[in-house]
C-alpha cells in the first residue's frame, strides 16, 4: 500500500506561505488577516476554529472569530467586505437555519470569499485544491485515466469536477441517482470520495492497483469517519488516503492560501 499523507506535504506549503506573508509584511506592509463569521456553537466547529486559528499563527496571518446570532450575520459580513484590513471572509457552516446558507455565503464579496462558496467566487474551493495538491504531489497522473468522482456536492464535488474538466481529464461522476455504483468504481483507475457516507465504499468495490482519495467526513459512534470501509485498508495494492491526514490537512493550506493570494490582490500585486 502506498500513503498518500497530506501532512508531510503540508509542511512544505506551510514553509512557502511563511516566506510569502513575510515578503507581503515586509516588502509592501500588508498584514494578511481570515475573519471567520462563526453563528452556531459545536464540539468539531470549535475543533476547526483552533485549527484555522493555530495555523494562522504559524505562518504569521491574523484570525478574527466573530460570533453573531445569525440574524446579524449579513450585517456583521457588510462590515468585513468594506474593511480594508481584512482579507478573507468566511461564514463557518453549518448555520442554525441551513436553509439560509446560500444567501448568507453570497454576502461575501467575491475578492474576500476565500472558501469560494458565493456564486461569484474568484478562488478555487480549498478541498478540491487540497485533492489536486496532494495527487501532484505524489506524481500521480490524471491524464489517460478513468477518473471517477463519488458524490456532486458543492463543496468538494462539483467544483472538482469543473477543475477536472479544464485540465482534460477523462472525468466522471456518481452520485444517488448512479443506479450500479460497484459497476462504475470498478473500472475506475482513481477513485475520488466525498459523499459523508460512512463505509459506502468497500474493498470488493475497487479495482487492483487504483488510486482512492477519501475526502469525506462524517460523524460515527463520535469519532471523525470517512467514505471507505475499513476492508479497503487491509489492501496492499492500493494507493489511498490514510484514516487520517490525508486530505484535511492541506484543505486548511488551500484556505490560507487562498487568503494569501486575496491579500497580495488587495495590494495591487
Amino acid at each position: 500500500m502506498k500513503v498518500l499523507n497530506g501532512r508531510d506535504l503540508a509542511g512544505y506549503i506551510k514553509l512557502r506561505q511563511q516566506q510569502q506573508v513575510r515578503a507581503l509584511r515586509q516588502s509592501l506592509g500588508v498584514q494578511p488577516k481570515l475573519a471567520i463569521v462563526l453563528t452556531i456553537e459545536h464540539p468539531t466547529i470549535n475543533v476547526y476554529m483552533r485549527m484555522k486559528r493555530r495555523y494562522g499563527a504559524d505562518i504569521d496571518i491574523d484570525v478574527d472569530i466573530h460570533r453573531v446570532k445569525q440574524d446579524d450575520a449579513p450585517a456583521v459580513i457588510a462590515q468585513l467586505n468594506k474593511d480594508v484590513s481584512v482579507h478573507g471572509v468566511i461564514v463557518q457552516l453549518p448555520l442554525e437555519r441551513p436553509e439560509e446558507t446560500e444567501t448568507i455565503v453570497n454576502l461575501v464579496a467575491p475578492e474576500k470569499d476565500v472558501d469560494a462558496l458565493g456564486e461569484h467566487a474568484v478562488f478555487e474551493p480549498a478541498t478540491p485544491l487540497a485533492i489536486l495538491w496532494l495527487l501532484a504531489g505524489y506524481n500521480v497522473d490524471l491524464n489517460g485515466k478513468k477518473v471517477l468522482l463519488v458524490g456532486r456536492g458543492k463543496l468538494v464535488g462539483r467544483p472538482l469536477e469543473r477543475m477536472l474538466v479544464a485540465s482534460g481529464v477523462d472525468v466522471s461522476s456518481a452520485d444517488r441517482s448512479t443506479k450500479d455504483l460497484k459497476a462504475e468504481t470498478l473500472v475506475a483507475d482513481i477513485i475520488i470520495t466525498a459523499t459523508g457516507n460512512p463505509g459506502l465504499l468497500s474493498s470488493d468495490m475497487i479495482k487492483q492497483g487504483a488510486v482512492v482519495v477519501d475526502a469525506g467526513v462524517a460523524g460515527e459512534q463520535g469519532k471523525t469517519v470517512g467514505d471507505l470501509a475499513p476492508d479497503v485498508y487491509e489492501r496492499d495494492d492500493l494507493t489511498i488516503t490514510p484514516t487520517k491526514g490525508g486530505v484535511g490537512p492541506l484543505t486548511v493550506c488551500a484556505l490560507f492560501e487562498n487568503v494569501i493570494r486575496a491579500a497580495r490582490q488587495s495590494s495591487g500585486q
